[in-house]
Parts: structure tokens; sequence; C-alpha cells
């Protein structure tokens, strides 16, 4: 058995977790239609596994988006909080840089083992627009090449009903930072 594919029960009340928060959020995704979105999702059965992984960390991914251009239905961690993929630092060079105290893992590492992106700041934004996230958490997202060859890397929340973005050294990590992802479809 493929190790990311689900069996055909898991399949089935995944989708049916997706469409009802998809039916319960309909302000994320105006216009788009959930059946055309379950045929692309019963096609590509390793993205229903990412999905599942999203869910399984509790990041209650939700429909934010269709790319026209590309055809691609676009799948944002939606969950209140920051998922629970928590006490990571960035990326595997801050990671094997830390002498003690190294986190299970690190941010960029997770995300590619599930199969999914992290947020840009402009994809974080994107969801604020949608929601009100990360009032008590903050989420790494995707840090620009100039800042983490200096060593830093960047996060974001939501504070005083303001989306902010910060910084921090890469190799940190803290129980109530996570990262939020993305996933084509």
């Amino acid at each position: 058995m493929n190790k990311k594919k689900l069996t055909a029960e898991q399949t089935q009340e995944l989708l049916k977790v997706l469409k009802t928060r998809f039916d319960k959020n309909m302000n994320r995704h105006k216009d788009l239609n959930w059946n055309k979105i379950q045929t692309k999702l019963e096609a590509q059965p390793e993205k229903l596994w990412s999905l599942n992984e999203m869910e399984e960390t509790e990041g209650e991914p939700d429909v934010v988006g269709h790319n026209k251009k590309t055809d691609e239905y676009i799948f944002f961690d939606c969950s209140p909080e920051s998922p629970k993929r928590r006490s990571l630092c960035y990326d595997y060079q801050a990671w094997e840089s830390r002498k003690a105290n190294k986190p299970e893992s690190n941010v960029i590492d997770k995300a590619s083992e599930m199969g999914i992106d992290l947020l840009t700041e402009d994809e974080y934004r994107q969801l604020q627009e949608l929601g009100k996230f990360d009032l008590k958490t903050s989420s790494w997202v995707k840090t620009p090449s100039d800042i983490r060859e200096r060593g830093g890397a960047i996060f974001c929340d939501r504070r005083y009903n303001r989306v902010f973005m910060y910084h921090n050294g890469a190799d940190s990590y803290y129980a109530a930072r996570g990262f939020r992802g993305s996933l084509r479809v």
C-alpha cells in the first residue's frame, strides 16, 4: 500500500469533513462549486493524503480560492489558532545549528513531508481577510532568502485587529508558534 494514499473509508470520511466545512464557510469561497472540487480531489489521491495530514494536525483546511489560469483550487489551513504543528524552528539549517534543546523538527521539512507549501506573508494576509486567525498564537511564514541568509525568519499573527509580521532567529521555537500551509488541487 502506498504510504501517501488514504483508504476508501478514510477518503470518504475526509471528503465529508471538507464538504461540511466548505458549506459552513461560504464567505471563504463565494461562487465555487463543491462537486467540481470533490471531482478534482478524487482524481488526485496524493492531494487528499496531504489534506488529511493538514486535518490530522488540526489545520482545518478549507478552500480559499480558485486559480482560473491553472484551474487549481487553493486550500489554506483555516483553524482559528495555529495548527498543532508547533515548537518547530524554521528550517533544517536552523535546527542543525542548535547545540541544545533541539525541537522535534523544523517547519520547512514538516511542510514538505506533508506535501504542502508554507503560506507566504501575502497569503497569510489574504487568509486574515477571510476571518480572524492567530489571536493567541503565531505562524511562521515563508521567509525571503535575504532575511534567511542573515539568520532570521518571519512569522505573523493578529493582534489589536491588525495583522503583524515579525522576525526571529530561525533557530527559535515556541509552543504557541506553528505554521499554516497551502495546497493547490
